[in-house]
């Protein structure tokens, strides 16, 4: 369950070599953060329906993602800051442009638990040809829906020996084990929210 939702960062898993031999892994209940394919950027046209290089006006682009994450407690909570570049083709004149920004929460790689559309102003002074600005948000995760059941854990976590049955079998092929996984597993996708047109372009340039 998501309680809110603005921005998620990530907390890395972490792993070592064990006395065995083994390598070991921690899982944390913190969500992934990543920019998806071609919305990490958006160009602006002038005219607006035009593609021609002659016609560009503006690029912004998504930079500089920091995240912080907590998953002690009952509930995970995150926060991050971004910032977006823009550059302009003319420095004539002040300026602001208001892009927009998605966040979305996805669970096993394939459902959307939410999304949300914010914005993040930009403001050129006359002769200024380039700007930056910050964006931030957070939001809060109920920590059941990102823990493994102990069962599950137990398969991943416990040792074999080279002379088990199933010693070079990886628990993350047997089906329940991977299903369980991907049921906690969060990721969060950060981009700008952009028409179709916008995104044949970014898709096809």
């Amino acid at each position: 369950m998501v309680a809110a939702l603005a921005l998620l960062g990530a907390c890395a898993h972490t792993g070592e070599i064990d006395e065995t031999g083994g390598i070991t892994a921690s899982r944390s209940a913190c969500p992934a953060v990543a920019i998806p394919a071609n919305t990490g950027d958006v160009t602006l046209f002038n005219p607006a329906n035009s593609r021609d290089s002659t016609a560009l006006d503006m690029v912004a682009t998504i930079t500089k993602l920091r995240d912080t994450c907590g998953d002690a407690g009952t509930d995970v909570t995150a926060a991050a800051t971004f910032e977006v570049e823009a550059r302009r083709i003319s420095s004539v004149g002040a300026r602001d442009i208001v892009l927009p920004y998605f966040v979305t929460i996805m669970r096993g790689g394939d459902t959307v638990v939410a999304k949300r559309i914010s914005h993040v102003a930009l403001h050129f002074n006359d002769g200024q040809l380039r700007t930056t600005a910050t964006a931030s948000g957070g939001a809060v995760i109920d920590r059941a829906s990102a823990t493994l059941p102990q069962e599950i854990q137990d398969k991943l976590q416990r040792k074999r020996k080279a002379k088990d049955a199933d010693a070079s079998i990886d628990p993350l092929s047997q089906p329940d084990v991977r299903a369980a996984v991907a049921r906690v597993s969060f990721e969060v996708l950060v981009g700008f929210q952009l028409t179709s047109e916008q995104l044949q372009y970014n898709a096809t340039r």
